[in-house]
């Protein structure tokens, strides 16, 4: 092989390596500084404003899915317990045809939380829009951030970047893989640089949740 191909493999091999190194640094950051925040033990969380639950995946009747209807279960019992005195729950609504918010705040009613006490962010289109928007719109102070295992790590450092005093509920087991493994270099930098999310209306987490409703529940 001539000397020049050497050279060029050596530099693409140097560049492959140092990016791995990079995702597992970044990894390792986000883990490390979210670890005392996360637990799977709700008598481990000290009492909050509200509980965040991030959406998921809707079906197409508007019945929630198993991951999101486990972070919502798992935070109406926050609520129940009295570690949390509301609910906000966070997704996304980018089309006429799917509304992650409401099907989540349906399934909290559905379950006894009262209506004043459930507020809905229809412009959570990813994590880090969900914990700024919960503290630009919501005024959001102290969050449980209810998620499952592989997620908690990031969705808390996040919530933390954001301005919040958050800890996370684990409700649940999720696989993660390398979609999380990336989404954590992301998360990174997003709670580095801070980038902007799309505004709104201020409604107060102290408020009526009703007033963050775009309609009546179904």
């Amino acid at each position: 092989m001539p000397r020049r191909s050497r050279l060029v493999l050596l530099a693409l091999a140097g560049v492959g390596a140092g990016g791995v190194l990079a995702v597992v640094l970044a990894n390792v950051v986000v883990v490390q500084r979210a670890d005392q925040h996360v637990t799977g033990d709700l008598e481990a969380l000290a009492p909050a404003q509200v509980a965040i639950v991030p959406g998921s995946l809707v079906r197409g009747d508007g019945t929630l899915g198993d991951v999101v209807a486990e972070r919502v279960d798992a935070a109406v019992g926050l609520y129940d317990a009295g570690v949390v005195d509301a609910l906000l729950v966070s997704g996304d609504n980018g089309t006429p045809d799917y509304n992650e918010p409401d099907a989540m705040r349906d399934a909290a009613l559905a379950a006894g939380v009262p209506g004043e006490d459930v507020f809905t962010d229809y412009a959570g289109f990813s994590t880090w829009a969900t914990m700024r928007r919960a503290t630009e719109i919501f005024g959001v102070d102290s969050a449980v951030v209810v998620t499952q295992d592989a997620y908690a790590a990031r969705s808390v450092d996040l919530a933390r970047a954001a301005g919040i005093e958050a800890q996370a509920l684990e409700a649940g087991t999720a696989a993660g893989g390398p979609r999380e493994v990336l989404a954590r270099v992301r998360g990174l930098g997003q709670a580095t640089w801070r980038p902007e999310v799309t505004g709104g209306e201020t409604i107060p987490i102290t408020g009526d949740g009703r007033r963050s409703w775009a309609d009546e529940p179904a």
